[in-house]
């Protein structure tokens, strides 16, 4: 059937477990791959795809060995994507990152509707696709506006959260200002997309319990250890920085 085909079975015979550290390690490297080869650019770049990619992943589920539920992809993109702001505060400075927060609202918002206006096309008689594209490119609003207002929310406030502990510590200690924020912001996230997914926006609100303790919470241990597990990344990013894209 094709190399990816054979590819993506093999991958299937893996425990979820391991695809989960795969998946961590590859976007990790790729983020410091992009760097290498574009500078911050790259950065913009990486996160404008994560973003799109990880509301793309969100949409399927698979067993977890922490969780009786099934739950869903996306986590290692979206936690990624604070790993990007941080480099980009600590190397070239807070207006780039604000900048690459920008990138990749605008970057999600344009596929949305790029791909809402491909599904608007009346299929022909021979296609098979358009169910398949409906489904994954057809968003439902309040998950759209849900995740839209929290991917703000959460990245100024990551940004704002970094440089501030980075001037009370005159600039020292950078595992202790990508942890913080990373843990922090994370927690904004999962807080603002779950109270407005599931309780304001939702025609049927859950209650408040429900929402913290499996959407608010359900994920947040893991988006801990994601956290600090990039910390050696942002060390290790200052020496995929070229002489031309000088560092602040």
């Amino acid at each position: 059937m094709g190399f990816f085909f054979d590819l993506t079975n093999n991958l299937n015979s893996l425990s979820t477990e391991l695809m989960w550290i795969i998946m961590l390690v590859f976007c990790f490297a790729s983020i410091l791959i992009f760097l290498r080869l574009f500078g911050y650019v790259g950065i913009f770049i990486y996160s404008a795809l994560a973003v799109i990619a990880a509301n793309i992943q969100v949409l399927k589920t698979v067993d977890f060995f922490y969780s009786p539920e099934p739950v869903a992809l996306g986590t290692i993109l979206f936690a990624s994507t604070f790993l990007c702001t941080d480099i980009l505060s600590e190397y070239f400075g807070k207006e780039k990152a604000r900048m690459n927060i920008l990138i990749g609202f605008c970057a999600f918002l344009f596929m949305t509707l790029l791909m809402v206006i491909t599904i608007g096309f009346k299929p022909s008689s021979e296609d098979w696709v358009q169910d398949s594209l409906t489904n994954v490119f057809t968003p439902m609003t309040r998950f759209f506006i849900a995740s839209m207002i929290a991917y703000l929310v959460s990245q100024y406030f990551d940004v704002w959260l970094f440089n501030y502990i980075r001037g009370i510590t005159s600039q020292k200690y950078l595992w202790l200002r990508n942890n913080l924020s990373t843990i922090l912001s994370s927690f904004v996230d999962n807080t603002v997309f779950s109270i407005f997914a599931w309780i304001l926006l939702n025609p049927d609100p859950l209650s408040l319990y429900k929402v913290i303790t499996i959407y608010i919470l359900g994920t947040y241990v893991i988006r801990i250890i994601i956290a600090f597990l990039d910390t050696p990344f942002i060390y290790v990013a200052k020496f995929f920085i070229k002489k031309t894209n000088e560092p602040i």
